[in-house]
């Protein structure tokens, strides 16, 4: 009996971090990587360096690979179709993956199912922005392109019907939504494998500076019981409509009339789930492993009262590792992730990790951590 492989594709950060989950199983990864210096390619021990977009080094890449499966979903639809009917298994497969390519389809699929969503609809130029505006509460008016984007990117908050024309230069459809007037952000990260077991993490708050995430604090304190348990019903009803295989991440929006409403969904391991690493007894990235392999998946309780994730963003302090010396030493429950990545001002380099049972320590903890290490905080 041999060990499986699994194909990765794209070199990330997610990529490294699941990998680090299959060592402890003996399972092997394949990289498909854009660059030898990527994250994932930093530590894996079999590289392919190619594009992604390209179906025959697709298919070259598959080649010995027992699963598919992704670090990002920028993958075309139409390669990952090709790959199953040369009897590649992928997962999440591309039936499910087209709802976290497109916004679109995202929309209308959910629609369809009856889950609650901003008002939303596709706008052909500025002038449909207004008509979409007039139709609800007028400016302002998010407007989103379909496919590619993320960490803000992709996204813009029109005020009028004049600043509506930049999105439509991308060359691609659309969506506009109304500006939703919420609390907070939260997300529901779900896990399920391909004979339909699933299993749910708690539904965490997640906080965004300038589009990106910055911190992420599990379980999301003061959520209602019963409104934490609509959400988690609400990602495993998507997981099981989508036939999604793997993690699932819903976004969600707090409204201030006590509503959940969907932003987002990814399908792959994601930022709202990082927390899991060291404040869960399995985290996003070992069930991920263990969803796509089919076998039985692991335990989402939380070890701790309260974790919380906080990113490190690079700054204009590149000497992250001489900062080891005081962040270990105040805090030696305190837990550092680093991607391998060259610090560069506003890039995801790594995150940190604290738990414990008195929220405003834990996350007083990861932000002094945080700061630090980015040269934000010196003392």
């Amino acid at each position: 009996m041999t060990f499986p492989v699994v194909g990765m594709v794209g070199g990330g950060q997610l990529a490294r971090m699941t990998h680090e989950a299959g060592i402890p199983l003996g399972i092997r990864f394949k990289l498909l990587s854009d660059t030898p210096q990527d994250s994932a390619a930093q530590v894996v021990n079999e590289v392919v360096v190619g594009d992604y977009r390209d179906l025959d080094t697709l298919r070259e890449f598959a080649r010995g690979c027992d699963v598919i499966t992704f670090d990002h979903e920028h993958v075309p639809t139409e390669h990952l179709k090709a790959l199953e009917a040369d009897g590649i298994p992928v997962r999440p497969g591309p039936e499910a993956l087209v709802h976290a390519q497109d916004k679109g389809v995202m929309r209308a699929k959910l629609d369809a199912i009856g889950v609650p969503c901003p008002r939303h609809r596709i706008v052909s130029d500025p002038a449909d922005v207004a008509a979409f505006a007039d139709e609800g509460e007028g400016f302002p008016v998010v407007l989103k392109t379909v496919r590619g984007g993320y960490d803000g990117k992709g996204v813009w908050v029109v005020d009028s019907v004049a600043e509506a024309a930049e999105p439509f230069r991308a060359g691609v459809p659309v969506l506009a939504e109304e500006k939703v007037d919420f609390v907070r952000e939260l997300a529901a990260n779900v896990v399920r494998s391909p004979h339909g077991q699933a299993v749910a993490y708690p539904v965490v708050e997640s906080q965004q500076v300038n589009g990106v995430c910055d911190t992420v604090i599990a379980p999301a304190p003061g959520l209602d019981e019963e409104l934490a348990l609509r959400a988690e019903e609400m990602a495993l009803g998507i997981a099981k409509e989508l036939d999604v295989v793997g993690h699932l991440a819903v976004e969600l929006f707090q409204t201030r009339d006590g509503r959940i409403l969907v932003n987002e969904l990814a399908m792959r391991p994601h930022n709202s789930g990082h927390w899991t690493m060291d404040g869960a007894i399995t985290s996003q990235f070992a069930n991920h492993v263990r969803a796509v392999l089919d076998l039985p998946l692991g335990d989402p309780r939380p070890r701790a009262k309260w974790t919380v994730m906080v990113n490190v963003l690079g700054g204009d302090y590149p000497d992250m590792y001489s900062a080891y010396l005081h962040c270990m030493a105040r805090d030696p429950q305190l837990k550092i992730h680093m991607y391998g990545k060259d610090v560069k001002p506003g890039r995801k380099v790594g995150h940190v990790n604290t738990y414990g049972d008195d929220l405003d320590d834990v996350l007083e903890r990861a932000r002094h951590a945080a700061g630090y290490l980015r040269g934000t905080i010196t003392e």
